[in-house]
């Protein structure tokens, strides 16, 4: 079991800022994992990990969950006592909200599982990410444009709240952004931008809970957290704290406002990730971070492992830059001790006749048995 001792250590300051930015990027349609790659790099810093990254998104969780809890006690109430939505009233509102929420997160949870580790490995790319960025900027520019927006949440349908969960799928992407997805979705199939924006958060609930604490268990598995994590708890409510001001501040922006200063921010963003990487001022690949369950059980946190479970030794494992390798040798086998035919055996260990008589006369000459 690591500890989290052995984590790349981190400060204060630092945990406040990436709390900070996970809070403020985590539920508006620009993409925090877009951002939690793109802004360590910059300030030179390393991948904050699986550890920090698990920890600290707990606090969005709780704070979305806050947020709407009336709300989902209601909904909650309302399976309970439908049991099926094929027994939900037309006038019921809150088990029909509850099983739409529900119902629409399925398509994302099995995605999810089916596609972790080419999520995880192949999609870990700037490039991908950067593509994500501007591609969904033209659909949610396409949603403002052709879009209705005569739809409320309370008139919205089965098949209108399902479309939405399947878009939902397209968050898994880097770059893509689970509430960018399911805010365009909602205004292409006619809901106005408030009702989009607020469907597209109860619809996260589920998801990113169950993306957190399955995050977590992973971590927890390969990870000793009792050791001093108060910069990430600071993290997770740092995040918490802004995730919920946020979430307040976008429901009232959409009220009013259309989505074109985020279509305009993802462009730019994007485009700015394809000029940094031009100019090599940021690592095309994602870092894996070195705290994962995918490390090596014998390694301690921190250090680098191959695929093939071993430390790797060219990289520092306390500052993460590159050292000179080790010199090493070939392996060089011990010499064989010098063998003869006279101890090719067992019996020619004994001692000769001859050897015997030298040695004790006495003994020599007693009868053989």
């Amino acid at each position: 079991m690591f500890s989290i001792c052995d984590l790349m250590p981190m400060g204060w300051l630092q945990a406040i800022l990436l709390g900070l930015l996970q809070g403020l990027t985590e539920f508006l349609p620009v993409s925090s994992t877009a951002h939690m790659a793109v802004v360590p790099q910059l300030f030179h810093q390393r991948d904050p990990g699986a550890a920090f990254s698990a920890i600290a998104q707990l606090g969005p969780i709780f704070a979305i969950i806050w947020f709407f809890r009336a709300e989902l006690i209601r909904y909650v109430r309302g399976i309970i006592r439908t049991k099926l939505p094929t027994n939900v009233a037309k006038d019921d509102l809150d088990a029909r909200l509850g099983w739409y929420t529900l119902l629409g997160s399925l398509p994302i949870v099995v995605f999810a599982l089916l596609l972790e580790k080419r999520i995880d490995r192949e999609f870990r790319s700037l490039n991908v990410i950067a593509f994500s960025m501007i591609a969904l900027a033209l659909v949610l520019w396409l949603a403002e444009w052709i879009g209705r927006r005569k739809v409320s949440l309370d008139k919205m349908t089965l098949q209108q709240s399902q479309g939405i969960g399947w878009a939902q799928v397209f968050g898994l992407v880097p770059g893509a952004s689970r509430s960018g997805s399911t805010i365009a979705a909602g205004l292409l199939l006619g809901l106005d931008r408030e009702s989009a924006a607020r469907f597209s958060f109860l619809l996260g609930i589920p998801a990113i809970t169950a993306a957190g604490l399955y995050k977590l268990y992973k971590v927890a598995k390969a990870t000793d957290l009792s050791g001093p994590i108060g910069p990430y708890l600071l993290a997770m409510v740092v995040a918490g704290l802004f995730a919920y001001v946020v979430i307040k501040w976008f429901l009232g922006f959409m009220k009013t406002h259309d989505t074109r200063i985020f279509i305009a921010y993802r462009i730019v963003f994007g485009v700015a990730i394809l000029w940094l990487l031009h100019v090599g001022a940021i690592k095309k690949d994602i870092p894996q971070s070195e705290d994962t369950p995918n490390s090596a059980p014998n390694a301690r946190l921190g250090t680098p492992v191959s695929q093939s479970g071993r430390p790797n030794p060219s990289t520092s494992p306390t500052k993460g830059i590159a050292t000179r390798p080790l010199a090493t040798s070939p392996a060089r086998r011990r010499p064989a001790p010098p063998t003869s035919r006279k101890y090719d055996s067992v019996t020619s260990l004994l001692p000769t006749n001859r050897e015997v008589a030298l040695a004790s006369p006495e003994l020599a000459a007693m009868p053989a048995p």
